[in-house]
């Protein structure tokens, strides 16, 4: 059984959706699996992950410098005012994903991000699902898509008014942002976040 382990040119073993790609193979080396645990990052990796919902994550990260453009760097306090006319602007803007329901998702939880504020902010409600333990794949098919951490904070962002944020997504989120290890254990990346041991 092929466990999805493939070691490069640099003898660094990854998993082979970040093996070839160099964009891939950079984001998953520095990016993906660090802590974020600041408003702006988090909401920025939500976003994206509801963009991306779909679609596959190169798709968003070849446009994601364009998503930070169109969408004022991911200020909340610039995107809750986006009004119909810049909803219009944005669904004619082709260096993003041009999806209605998406854009009108990313003004909603930017809304629900600032009402956020006044309990303790969406950075540590989203970490506050920390699992006390985090998987241990030795093969891609071992890694899970969601958890019942995910399902919960699934539940309770929509309680908060949050869109997008499906148990599946927001396991994704909790990968991107170091808050469980899903790197393989053969992965050169295993244990690196500081959050989680090899």
């Amino acid at each position: 059984m092929s466990t999805g382990i493939i070691i490069g040119e640099d003898s660094l073993a990854r998993p082979s959706w970040a093996a070839t790609d160099p964009m891939m193979r950079t984001y998953y080396d520095t990016e993906w699996g660090m802590p974020v645990r600041d408003e702006h990052g988090v909401f920025e990796r939500l976003s994206l992950e509801a963009f991306q919902a779909g679609l596959s994550w190169a798709t968003i990260l070849r446009k994601r410098e364009n998503f930070r453009e169109a969408f004022a760097g991911f200020d909340p306090e610039v995107i809750e005012g986006f009004g119909d006319a810049k909803v219009e602007e944005l669904l004619g803007n082709a260096g993003i994903i041009r999806n209605r329901a998406k854009i009108l998702a990313t003004i909603k939880n930017a809304k629900a991000t600032i009402a956020l504020r006044e309990d303790g902010g969406l950075a540590d409600f989203i970490w506050s699902f920390q699992p006390d333990s985090t998987p241990a794949p030795n093969a891609l098919e071992d890694i899970p898509t969601t958890s019942p951490e995910s399902v919960a904070m699934s539940k309770a962002l929509k309680k908060r008014g949050f869109a997008f944020v499906g148990p599946t997504t927001m396991f994704a989120l909790m990968e991107a942002l170091g808050i469980v290890d899903t790197h393989l254990l053969g992965s050169h990346r295993r244990g690196t976040s500081g959050i989680w041991t090899a």
